[in-house]
């Protein structure tokens, strides 16, 4: 039988949010020099193949770190907005993609309405406890256009969260992430699991595409 999710106050969440942060701010180089030359392609294909209409496409990418995938969709013609709520990686990717992006933490997001063709979420939203996951989704749904798309990918699990060392980690199933996504209005539009080509055993990520309804 699964745990139940554990139930944070706002003195808590603002203590999860705080630890992973600084995290990433102590250790922004590192975490560059580890991910660069990563191969997204897929990511990024699931995310552009879905939207409709014609290029080129407004883009938010959620949790942007240094700014590779922002870099790769500008380099595309698209409008690509970033967002993290590290400091280092927020000059970071400023300073390497030459695109806008706002310094702003995941569970405190003041996004516009309607904005945006697509939001990339890449490695990022595992970072948010379950009991605060409705509601972001919720705020990603209001700053999508009509019929936009969501893309998230992130590391699965049996529906645990917690700390691994000093960041806080959701590992939901593909179910969970389904029902998540239409509570807060989503369809599903398909999914995957990475890296491509292995066992399901040995492929630790769940990436799911979704369309605001």
């Amino acid at each position: 039988m699964a745990e139940p999710m554990p139930t944070y106050d706002t003195r808590q969440l603002q203590q999860i949010s705080e630890t992973t942060i600084a995290h990433y701010d102590r250790s922004a180089e590192a975490f560059w020099r580890g991910t660069r030359d990563h191969d997204v392609s897929q990511n990024y294909a699931a995310l552009l193949d879905a939207i409709e209409g014609d290029p080129p496409f407004s883009i938010l990418d959620l949790g942007c770190g240094p700014g590779r995938d922002l870099s790769y969709f500008r380099s595309l013609g698209h409008e690509a907005v970033g967002l993290d709520g590290a400091k280092e990686f927020v000059a970071m990717a400023r300073a390497f993609s030459g695109c806008e992006v706002l310094y702003q933490d995941l569970l405190a997001m003041k996004l516009p309405p309607d904005r945006f063709d697509g939001v990339f979420a890449n490695a990022s939203l595992f970072h948010v406890p379950s009991q605060e996951l409705p509601r972001v989704l919720v705020e990603l749904f209001e700053t999508l256009k009509p019929r936009g798309v969501l893309f998230a990918s992130n590391p699965r699990g049996n529906n645990q969260e917690g700390f691994n060392s000093d960041r806080y980690g959701c590992f939901l199933e593909l179910e969970t992430w389904r029902n998540y996504a239409a509570n807060a209005g989503f369809v599903e539009v398909g999914h995957y699991y990475r890296p491509a080509g292995l066992p399901l055993d040995q492929q630790p990520w769940l990436a799911i595409i979704l369309r605001k309804g």
